[in-house]
């Protein structure tokens, strides 16, 4: 059955791996991994809405045994292709069947990139948090990058060209169609708040903002995704990455670690 992204798999690294602001952001969670001890110890990582496999080839070079996983066979199909020659464990899955994956050993870290989990609804992400702690190792950690509900780009951009009903979108809490090449996806934003309400069993490590300053991708055409331009506004990010503005930045990143007791 064709998935909703798999029409996107074949142009997702020029339209945003690839890009200035797409690899801008990218550095910016690495960054924050890199300071949560990932590369102490080798790791047995989950990855899910892999996409075309960037971020598991970064967790390979880093010597973890990872399995990457996307519910688009399409994309997997492009991270299977690119890194043929790496030991990464690609395959099918669905997020909300997670509770069928039955893994050989427990996760020391759950990572979602860019996005993925705001494909999920509150109670899609409630059902996660419940069945993800059957497979995750003691203390292990669960990291998400995640599109907030009041990005401030987003409200600048689009009430700059007139159209407050898009410049507001984000502010539901119900789903919105998102275009992804054409196709119109469904898609809800939570801000940090809202993950550590429905996160029973796991505290809060770190909140930080991705890409506050450093526009959406959207916005790669125009002046802001010049390489220069994106250079100094990553600096700004990094200057100003206070966990308090991570509501008004582009994606957030959230890491969480599972409780002793449970």
């Amino acid at each position: 059955m064709q998935n909703d992204f798999d029409i996107a798999a074949p142009l997702y690294d020029e339209t945003f791996t690839n890009t200035s602001i797409g690899k801008a952001q990218r550095m910016q969670v690495y960054q924050q991994l890199n300071t949560s001890s990932i590369q102490d110890k080798s790791l047995q990582i989950l990855e899910l809405n892999c996409g075309t496999g960037e971020d598991a080839n970064y967790f390979n070079s880093l010597n973890h045994n990872v399995t990457a996983t996307d519910i688009s066979n399409e994309m997997i199909a492009v991270a299977l292709e690119k890194f043929k020659d790496k030991d990464i464990n690609f395959h099918q899955l669905d997020i909300n069947k997670l509770s069928d994956f039955n893994p050989k050993e427990k996760f020391d870290l759950i990572f979602s990139n860019f996005g993925g989990f705001n494909c999920l609804s509150k109670t899609e992400i409630e059902n996660f948090f419940t069945t993800v702690r059957s497979i995750i190792s003691k203390q292990g950690k669960i990291v998400l990058v995640i599109m907030p509900k009041h990005t401030l780009w987003e409200k600048i951009y689009f009430t700059l060209k007139g159209n407050l009903k898009k410049a507001n979108r984000r502010n539901s809490n119900e789903a919105i169609n998102a275009n992804v090449d054409g196709v119109a996806v469904k898609t809800w934003y939570f801000n940090p708040k809202d993950i550590l309400k429905i996160s029973p069993g796991f505290s809060v490590k770190k909140i930080k903002p991705i890409g506050l300053f450093v526009p959406p991708s959207y916005l790669q055409s125009s002046f802001l995704g010049k390489k220069g331009m994106v250079s100094f506004l990553n600096i700004l990010d990094t200057l100003f990455g206070f966990s308090s503005l991570a509501k008004y930045a582009d994606h957030y990143y959230i890491e969480l670690q599972k409780n002793n007791d449970i």
